[in-house]
């Protein structure tokens, strides 16, 4: 069984790759962002740091050498596949929360405003597929204390203590018998403002983002995707 399939069956999420998230560490000068990617046990596959000033999540993304790939149809994505119970393909995903943008590959939940009880099932088998980032983040943390403060280093220092802590993070979670990928690693400095534009010739199911959030959405309802015990945790 591969890291998806396990993360798949771990979150109960059929074409599920795998979680990203973005966590803030705090520099004295200036403000830093490492966004990253975990497998199902925690250890990171890709991290991305680098200097992005008080932007959001999702600009991170598009600024990132993880997101220009992503957006660019050249992270090698499985080719989209029918959900269980379906004859039209749907694209595997990546899971992020509402900071980051969504689209073909990266579902996020829906607005908390007005949630309807079926909405608060689609954000909550969601959010299960959020954990294993969650966790690597909060291993991270818990591991090394220097995140807990503002770090205070020569700024051009900063990357690589991050990607080692990272590293170290890795190889901890490998001693302990959980065994990742080694880690793909990049550096963004002054990335330009732009998103990157979509190009590629991979086949994409013929559904905007919303459309694929509702179709998700849907299966999530129907006996095919749903879960027995799913009404209970989000059901007012």
């Amino acid at each position: 069984m591969n890291k998806c399939q396990l993360l798949q069956q771990r979150f109960d999420l059929k074409q599920l790759i795998i979680s990203l998230d973005g966590n803030h560490i705090r520099i004295k000068a200036p403000p830093n962002m490492l966004l990253a990617v975990a497998d199902a046990d925690g250890p990171f596959l890709s991290v991305d740091i680098g200097e992005y000033g008080r932007n959001s999540d999702g600009r991170v993304l598009k600024e990132s050498s993880f997101g220009k790939a992503l957006f660019r149809d050249q992270l090698q994505l499985p080719e989209p596949a029918p959900l269980p119970g379906e004859e039209s393909v749907f694209p595997f995903y990546f899971v992020a929360d509402e900071a980051f943008p969504l689209s073909c590959n990266i579902m996020k939940p829906y607005p908390r405003r007005q949630l309807t009880n079926e909405r608060r099932i689609f954000n909550y088998r969601l959010s299960r597929g959020r954990k294993s980032v969650e966790c690597a983040f909060g291993m991270l943390t818990s591991k090394f204390r220097l995140l807990e403060t503002p770090i205070g280093c020569d700024v051009s220092k900063f990357d690589s203590i991050i990607l080692a802590v990272c590293v170290l993070h890795n190889f901890i979670r490998n001693n302990d018998g959980v065994f990742g990928n080694p880690i793909v690693h990049h550096i963004v400095e002054n990335s330009p403002k732009k998103a990157p534009s979509n190009s590629g010739n991979r086949q994409r199911p013929a559904n905007t983002p919303l459309d694929l959030r509702n179709r998700l959405f849907k299966f999530f309802l129907h006996p095919n995707g749903s879960l027995p015990y799913q009404n209970k945790h989000c059901v007012e």
